[in-house]
């Protein structure tokens, strides 16, 4: 029987996803052998456990279980007290042991969620489960061959799957960016996508608008940054479009590469089913069994997450949307944003020292956070200096701040070593003023005909004369009681 034709706007688009984001252990995921393998010389954070030889045992890494069950709980997962880990048997070069530790029927955490933002519209992504498993090796292809590097082989994993909730290219990239968030805010993952810490699986089909029916799906391996999630989804959505218009409606379940140069997705093979993989439980591992004290005392150290961060910012810093969402979408700004806020408890000031100046020197340096020699004890020392009227802001923002920036260090002792503290002497102070007022007959005179920037211009001769170390606020005072 013909099939029907259908065009692109008939049909509506279905993607899940897997995340896979390495843990932040020091050690892998069932041996001792260091988990730190990034720019390390090929082969040699391994060991006869991590290798698969025989009689070796492997024995759960307790940190990155509780990492996992971390990152499960703030994806609003339930947490299974009892699971299982299972063998997944599959032949592939980097894949030492012949199989990989990973988790099936039992995992550890299933049924979570995420609320993604698309514009000004909120959308729920249903989580099936986050497991815990250990990563493979890597391989480098090169003409005549391929080389296998097996440090990261048994670094341990969370796998997070998605249901198919997510309808556009746009909707993934959101979904993986809030997770990738949350893993870094629970510390359960670095993430960093550059050092492939953190990979995507897409898999994406179409179908006719109003049926339910899942079709067959294209499944794209391994993405590794938001730009190829976000092009290799369009590319396989334009692909199968083409497919359903010209009635060549997908049959079967496949496996596709993407090529980051042609921006295109390849066909690798049909999909494996979960019987491909004859999943048994594995032998040398126990149940892992997890009570409810342990639970309790994990969810206690999960920290404020990018949500409830993100309306705080706006509600009570009364930052703008775009400081807030710039704010939470980089943890170790964040962290830093508030530490200076809570020792300082001026969230205006600490929103122009650090998303202003602070930020915008590290941009024309070049730097990044780890180079600089400011810590938030200085800013926050800074602006109860500038508070208390122990220096002017200006000062503070220039000579103080870019002192502190680039050589560290004390802004009390700066500022004394300097001498840039601030004028207070109310009778130096006065002189300076008369002086000004005496000189610009023609500003006093536009201020008692009611023209307030004749008070700025004041103000300023008198900043001027002082080289910026007047107190605004007594000079301020001193000048209105001298004009009445």
């Amino acid at each position: 029987m013909t099939q029907q034709k259908y065009k692109a706007d008939q049909l509506e688009v279905v993607i899940g996803l897997e995340i896979h984001a390495q843990i932040s252990t020091k050690t892998k995921m069932f041996s001792a052998d260091s988990a730190e393998y990034f720019g390390k010389e090929p082969n040699i954070t391994v060991s006869e456990i991590s290798m698969g030889f025989p009689g070796q045992l492997p024995v759960v890494n307790k940190d990155a279980v509780y990492k996992g069950v971390k990152a499960a709980m703030a994806l609003n997962c339930k947490i299974n007290k009892e699971s299982y880990f299972d063998r997944k048997n599959y032949f592939y070069p980097d894949l030492p042991k012949g199989y990989q530790i990973s988790q099936f029927e039992n995992p550890v955490s299933e049924n979570g969620y995420v609320e993604i933002k698309i514009e000004d519209r909120k959308k729920k992504v249903r989580i099936t489960r986050l497991h815990l498993e250990e990563d493979a090796g890597k391989l480098t292809h090169i003409q005549g061959g391929s080389l296998v590097d097996f440090n990261r082989s048994g670094v341990g994993l969370m796998e997070i799957v998605s249901e198919p909730d997510i309808s556009s290219a746009e909707e993934a990239v959101a979904y993986a960016k809030i997770v990738q968030m949350i893993l870094k805010y629970t510390e359960a993952s670095d993430a960093d996508m550059e050092k492939g810490m953190m990979r995507f699986d897409a898999s994406v089909s179409l179908r006719p608008k109003g049926e339910e029916k899942l079709y067959p799906r294209a499944e794209i391996k391994n993405l590794n940054s938001f730009r190829s999630l976000e092009t290799a989804i369009k590319y396989e959505i334009k692909r199968q479009s083409n497919l359903w218009e010209n009635r060549e409606i997908p049959t079967f379940d496949s496996t596709v590469g993407y090529d980051d140069t042609t921006g295109k997705t390849y066909f690798m093979r049909n999909k494996e089913g979960s019987d491909d993989y004859r999943y048994f439980p594995d032998p040398d591992l126990p149940p892992l069994i997890l009570d409810d004290n342990l639970l309790d005392s994990l969810k206690s150290e999960i920290p404020e997450l990018p949500d409830k961060k993100y309306s705080r910012y706006l509600n009570e810093f009364n930052l703008s949307e775009a400081e807030a969402l710039y704010l939470v979408e980089d943890v170790k700004l964040n962290k830093f944003f508030d530490q200076v806020y809570y020792l300082s408890n001026d969230s205006k000031k600490t929103a122009s020292f650090v998303l202003s100046i602070m930020l915008g020197m590290m941009k024309k340096e070049e730097i990044s956070m780890e180079q600089m020699k400011i810590s938030p004890e200085n800013i926050a020392d800074l602006i109860k200096l500038v508070n208390s009227g122990d220096i002017s802001m200006n000062i503070a923002k220039s000579e103080v701040f870019e002192t502190m920036f680039f050589e560290g260090g004390d802004p009390a002792v700066i500022i004394e070593k300097k001498g840039l503290k601030s004028i207070n002497n109310e009778d130096d102070l006065e002189a300076v003023c008369k002086q000004v007022i005496a000189m610009n007959q023609q500003a006093v005179d536009d201020y008692k005909n009611g023209k307030e920037n004749a008070f700025k211009a004041l103000m300023g001769q008198v900043m001027k004369e002082t080289k910026g170390q007047a107190n605004p606020v007594k000079v301020t005072e001193i000048i209105k009681n001298l004009l009445k």
